[in-house]
């Protein structure tokens, strides 16, 4: 069995993450194309932005450092509170145009390790910055390059929690050069990320459906050389230490 999900689970291999859905569902190529070269086009004025809300309740949550940080960034960062449900944090525009904004989109796990504002920060042309490899490392193999360092920046949650590392200083290191490439890159991936209006087709780009349909087949193509072999890596897998082995630098 496959199951794709929004958010995979380390402790189940038949898991296969897939994006969460935005709400830009493209009708055709060329509203795909024209919307990748506005977000190229816009104007960022703040360094890295956060939309989101504490977790009281999680004492494991880096949410608090964050929102700390980014209030202490001297108008570097648009931070967006999402306190309750009558908040801009639900309404898709203005969540756009803050990711729009924005140079480095900043994306720490919450009720679990993915977010659905991570795709929403991509759409807008906006490089994810992310505190876990749940987030997204390891979630999302069949949309996201396996060299995650040319679309993302890493910063470790434990750094974050125990006040080692300051994100400003980070970004600010990262040069102009680089961060071209990376916007690209991240900008390159709205096409995979997007769930195109089911009453249209895209003719010569692949969207998120499309690319989960296509990872699920070569999956059982995969399965069934294997058992014509007389073998089946394919469920040896160790699911235990999913995570545990999962190596990643910046």
């Amino acid at each position: 069995m496959t199951a794709l999900v929004i958010e995979s689970s380390p402790w189940n291999n038949n898991d296969f993450g897939i994006p969460y859905p935005t709400s830009f569902h493209p009708y055709s190529d060329d509203e795909v194309l024209y919307w990748q070269n506005n977000m190229r086009k816009h104007r960022r004025r703040y360094l890295f932005s956060f939309a989101g809300a504490p977790r009281p309740d999680r004492p494991d949550s880096i949410r608090n450092q964050i929102i700390t940080q980014c209030q202490n960034a001297r108008g570097k960062c648009n931070l967006l509170h999402c306190n309750n449900w009558g908040n801009k944090c639900h309404k898709p525009a203005e969540l756009m145009k803050v990711f729009q904004s924005s140079t480095f989109c900043l994306q720490p796990p919450g009720d679990s390790y993915s977010r659905r504002s991570t795709f929403d920060s991509i759409l807008a042309g906006c490089i994810p910055v992310f505190f876990h490899p749940g987030s997204a490392y390891i979630q999302y193999l069949w949309h996201f390059p396996r060299e995650f360092t040319k679309y993302s920046v890493f910063i470790s949650m434990y750094d974050i929690r125990d006040g080692k590392v300051s994100i400003e200083k980070v970004l600010t290191r990262i040069s102009a050069q680089r961060i071209a490439a990376m916007r690209e890159e991240v900008i390159s991936l709205i096409p995979k990320i997007v769930y195109a209006d089911p009453r249209c087709r895209l003719r010569t780009l692949k969207d998120a459906f499309d690319i989960s349909v296509k990872g699920v087949l070569e999956r059982v193509g995969k399965i069934k050389e294997d058992m014509r072999k007389g073998k089946n890596d394919s469920f040896a897998y160790d699911e235990r230490t999913a995570w545990n082995t999962f190596e990643y630098h910046n």
